[in-house]
């Protein structure tokens, strides 16, 4: 006795719409024609029909019939639901609307029909948005192409099946030309005056490292400054600069876990070691910051207040005179215009400050 090798219903696909609208669109569009009641299939239907495809092939091929101008989806994700349910697009399904359709799988010339030109107010969906994350592109970038593609497009006048499509494939040549412009751009290139971290350094430094901002504001002149007067020509400048301020943090919250009490200024004060490292890690000469030290007493020590980090006020302290030595003597067409006239350590802006105060205080950076 032979067996049947086809055991069940085969799946009809016209290959001429095949051609047209892709393999995948054409085998699902004609199983939803062939739906016998509502225009709904649940994900038992879906299995009996369609027992090859997962439920993310589905939805994803779904969409794409929909940015074909051939259907119109109306439930949720499928994906999340568990249920399709859409409405032929005019031309496609003759008499979908009537109580008994004959349904008709549209020819190469009706599917080409469905091109449409794009919106004034095309905007990429969530999940051409995911698409586009998964090639770790950031979402400001994105964002940024839409108006010019959009304005591209309404001037050429052109129809498309699928605009998301296409959106995909520029903004992955752009963003793939954006970094290797980012890349050219670090080839040797000697430190400016006006030289600040990339945003992505930023965001790596604050939001991921958990930095504090105002540490990291503070390190960028002390870094510019000193790559400047050593004149070297760089290529990664943003790499170095991460490297630098989480150096100079990690030495600065080990220096704050020994000093944590209270208390008022001894005579015979000196900076903790850890001190040193930090004014160390940002390039200060440690015989200018050991001249500092008998003003810092004799000031602290006359205000007789007390205080839980007098390492903290000194680093400030020594970091305000540094900057204001060097930066301040700089014209401001030298990148110094945010450079900001501030009191030093022994006025009264400086001294009634709390240890998180003191940690966002900026006043002695240039």
């Amino acid at each position: 006795m032979t067996t049947s090798l086809l055991p069940e219903k085969p799946l009809i696909v016209s290959p001429s719409l095949a051609a047209t609208i892709g393999l995948e669109e054409a085998l699902l569009l004609s199983v939803l024609a062939e739906a016998e009641h509502s225009c709904q299939l649940g994900q038992r239907q879906m299995g009996e029909r369609l027992p090859f495809w997962p439920a993310e092939d589905i939805q994803r091929i779904a969409k794409n019939l929909q940015e074909k101008g051939l259907i119109q989806i109306t439930s949720a994700p499928y994906t999340q639901s568990g249920l399709l349910t859409w409405r032929f697009n005019p031309g496609v399904i003759q008499g979908a609307d009537q109580a008994a359709p004959t349904k008709t799988i549209p020819t190469t010339s009706t599917a080409a029909r469905q091109s449409n030109q794009i919106s004034p107010q095309w905007q990429p969906d969530a999940e051409l948005k995911t698409q586009l994350a998964q090639y770790n592109i950031p979402d400001y970038f994105i964002r940024q192409q839409v108006p010019e593609f959009v304005t591209y497009w309404r001037e050429r006048g052109e129809a498309h099946h699928s605009w998301g499509a296409k959106f995909l494939k520029q903004v992955v040549r752009r963003w793939r030309e954006h970094e290797a412009g980012m890349f050219q751009r670090e080839q040797d290139m000697p430190m400016s005056a006006d030289w600040r971290p990339s945003r992505d350094a930023m965001v790596l430094l604050v939001r991921h490292a958990g930095i504090n901002q105002a540490f990291v504001e503070d390190a960028i002149p002390e870094f510019v400054l000193y790559w400047r007067e050593r004149g070297d020509i760089g290529r990664t400048w943003n790499t170095r600069f991460i490297q630098h301020v989480k150096r100079q943090w990690a030495k600065f919250t080990s220096a704050l876990e020994h000093d944590t009490e209270p208390k008022r200024l001894p005579d015979n004060w000196q900076p903790g070691r850890d001190v040193f490292d930090v004014l160390a890690l940002a390039n200060i000469d440690l015989e200018f910051a050991r001249q500092q030290i008998p003003e810092f007493v004799l000031f602290w020590r006359e205000s007789n207040r007390v205080y839980s980090s007098w390492n903290t006020k000194f680093l400030q302290h020594v970091k305000f005179h540094w900057a204001r030595q060097h930066a301040l003597s700089q014209a401001p067409s030298q990148g110094n215009q945010h450079v900001r006239q501030q009191p030093v350590a022994g006025s009264s802006a400086t001294r009634d400050r709390s240890l998180v105060e003191d940690l966002t205080d900026r006043s002695w950076a240039s």
